[in-house]
């Protein structure tokens, strides 16, 4: 489940942790089945009799079980209709990478083409392919082992990076370098020792995620490492001959109601992963008629809900608006801290102590360090996430308090699945979190986490269990529907409450997904995709017709708890900065409906040329609130 993950904690490693959609089963000749979602998609289940670590480290075994996996996906390509260029692209990804692992340069070449044409953001148009390009040349003009052929690479690439327009390839390049610099085979070869070798002694097969993955790594390690020293040095020339910061459009944009007497207290609810009350004193919500003494004093059914209320991942109800930390994590929470900022310094392309350190790290670790070090991060991303989506919610807003819906994700490399059961808890508690947040009056609610139903299916695949993937996609279909139906329902019951979701990190549509709550659509609910400081679409960010407006999500800097600031990327960042606008509005006119804060919100943004991006402008949101209000006292 992406959980907390659609704030990119840890964005140098979603390549190595992300698996590709998978491929499907043939079908009789004959008219193309059309794919209007995810589901549409069959799965594939691969026997392969050995465990993916030892399939992965033997050429011989992986050739023709990746072979295999090719003529699935080109199966696919011919026998369906797909209309979502994200699966698309990460078919015809797949084949270029078997392509190159063949040595068959010229079709890796006219895949690199077809996913070039595919990709729909400015940036990932320009950069798609130009390491793909280039090791085709360099192949061409030396053979293997040849110092030339290492000159070769660089001198094309060279010539590629160079020609790129700095302003819109910026961020991406400086988080291609940043990745360059830490993925290794021992990373890759941890992960699938630890996320899919316990699933195959269990079950006997991959998954077409797992198979994709595997492919993925392979072509990585065999194809693209050995030229990492000149792609890092040619980027890091590029960075430094270029180096300047792009414009930050939001400062103009901003609104401050620190200084407006006539702004009402609004109350808005992070529903997260927790809150740290000591950084946000008295902006927290305070029930007046609880005491932290482990009862539940106003009989509500709560204990200690003191700043809001909080639930396990398997549903039950606890107490804390913080996520607990054990006595060994919080020792540790220096270095978290730092390997965070290091990590977040290694995608802006800035060199300081934090990312030497990460690299140096990260450069020298084994395989049985993966797991810690991995789980370590998502531990921490769990532990910090709801504290900085707070801070963002409220900035600049004094009378915003912060109640807290605390929801515990996994953060393990082989997260606990939800079952039916599970899910029937779930929207029960669904339920109890829409009439705590209407009793006490919350207006907007920012949900900054999200899952689909391939996600639930990677849950029962990295767990070892259902016997294959058709079999999991029937469990987390079943799973999906009551969640959706229920998440769906609980909004509608609280129509004078505004839901804003994040869109998600995925760089896909999050309709076609079905990513949820982002692919909902409903009079209450609004969703924030991503944007960088000049307001140019984020590489990650997530799109699609349920993406409402976008925001920025790129390198927001908050609180995280203890007091500390950290600048984050990811939607997760995007939906608390919409959040913000809508609180403010509410603060200036508290008769607004949620039908009329977006109205506010959307009339007020600027859509760009192509219209994929559509900028909220605070601003001019407020400009047009008070117009009205003038206008409907005249």
């Amino acid at each position: 489940m992406k959980a907390v993950r659609t704030h990119r904690i840890i964005p140098l490693l979603a390549a190595a942790l992300m698996a590709l959609p998978a491929g499907a089963a043939g079908q009789d000749a004959g008219e193309k089945k059309v794919v209007r979602s995810q589901d549409d998609m069959p799965r594939h289940t691969y026997e392969i009799g050995y465990i993916p670590s030892a399939l992965f480290s033997s050429r011989e075994a992986f050739m023709p079980f990746a072979e295999r996996v090719a003529v699935d996906a080109r199966e696919v390509l011919a026998t369906y209709e797909i209309e979502d260029a994200a699966t698309l692209r990460s078919l015809y990804s797949l084949l270029q990478g078997l392509a190159l692992l063949n040595g068959d340069f010229d079709q890796a070449l006219v895949y690199s083409d077809k996913v070039r044409e595919l990709e729909e953001k400015p940036a990932a148009k320009l950069m798609s392919g130009l390491v793909v390009h280039a090791i085709a040349y360099a192949a061409k003009a030396a053979p293997e082992g040849d110092p030339a052929r290492n000159a070769a690479f660089r001198t094309d690439f060279a010539a590629s990076v160079g020609k790129l327009p700095w302003d819109v390839v910026q961020d991406d390049v400086e988080a291609m370098k940043g990745s360059m610099e830490i993925i290794s085979e021992n990373l890759f070869l941890g992960i699938i020792q630890n996320q899919m070798d316990p699933s195959v002694e269990k079950t006997g097969n991959v998954s077409g995620n797992m198979a994709d993955g595997l492919i993925n790594m392979r072509t990585a390690v065999d194809v693209v490492l050995p030229y990492r020293g000149q792609i890092v040095s040619v980027l890091q020339a590029y960075i430094e001959s270029n180096r300047t910061e792009k414009p930050d459009i939001w400062a103009a944009r901003s609104v401050d109601l620190s200084a407006n007497a006539d702004a009402q207290p609004v109350l808005v609810a992070i529903w997260d992963t927790g809150v740290d009350p000591e950084v946000y004193g008295d902006r927290m919500f305070r029930n007046q008629a609880e005491r932290l003494d482990g009862m539940d004093n106003d009989g509500n059914g709560f204990v200690d809900d003191v700043h809001g209320i909080a639930f396990e991942w398997d549903g039950t109800k606890t107490t804390g608006a913080l996520y607990p930390l054990a006595e060994t994590a919080s020792a540790r929470l220096p270095q978290m801290t730092d390997q965070i900022k290091g990590l977040n310094d290694l995608q802006a392309g800035i060199d300081s102590p934090e990312s030497q350190a990460l690299k140096q790290q990260m450069s020298g670790m084994q395989p049985d360090e993966v797991k810690p070090f991995i789980e370590e991060l998502g531990l921490f991303s769990i532990y910090s996430h709801g504290t900085h989506v707070a801070g963002i919610a409220v900035e600049e807003n004094p009378g915003a308090r912060v109640l807290v819906v605390r929801q515990a994700f996994p953060y393990e490399m082989i997260p606990p699945p939800m079952f039916k059961e599970d899910a029937e808890r779930w929207v029960a508690n669904m339920t109890d979190i829409m009439a705590y947040l209407r009793r006490h009056g919350v207006r907007v609610v920012n949900m900054s986490w999200g899952f689909s139903p391939p996600e639930l299916e990677g849950m029962f695949a990295t767990s070892g269990i259902g016997s294959d993937s058709e079999e999991r996609k029937a469990m987390a279909r079943e799973v999906f529907d009551i969640m959706i139906t229920g998440m769906e329902g609980a909004f509608s019951s609280a129509p004078e409450i505004l839901f804003v979701p994040a869109a998600g990190n995925s760089d896909t549509d999050a309709t076609f997904d079905e990513f949820i709550p982002s692919s909902i659509e409903l009079p209450n609910v609004i969703t924030a995709a991503a944007v960088d400081q000049a307001g140019e679409e984020t590489s990650f960010t997530s799109y699609g017709p349920t993406v409402d407006v976008h925001s920025n999500g790129f390198e927001v800097e908050s609180y995280i708890p203890g007091g500390e600031r950290l600048p984050f990327s990811g939607t997760s960042m995007a939906a608390p900065n919409v959040v913000n606008l809508a609180a403010k509005l509410i603060a200036l006119d508290p008769s607004l409906t949620p039908p009329e804060v977006i109205a506010l919100i959307e009339e007020a943004a600027d859509v760009s040329e192509d219209g994929r991006r559509r900028l909220i402008n605070p601003k001019r949101s407020v400009e047009l609130l008070m117009e009205r209000r003038n206008a409907g006292t005249e």
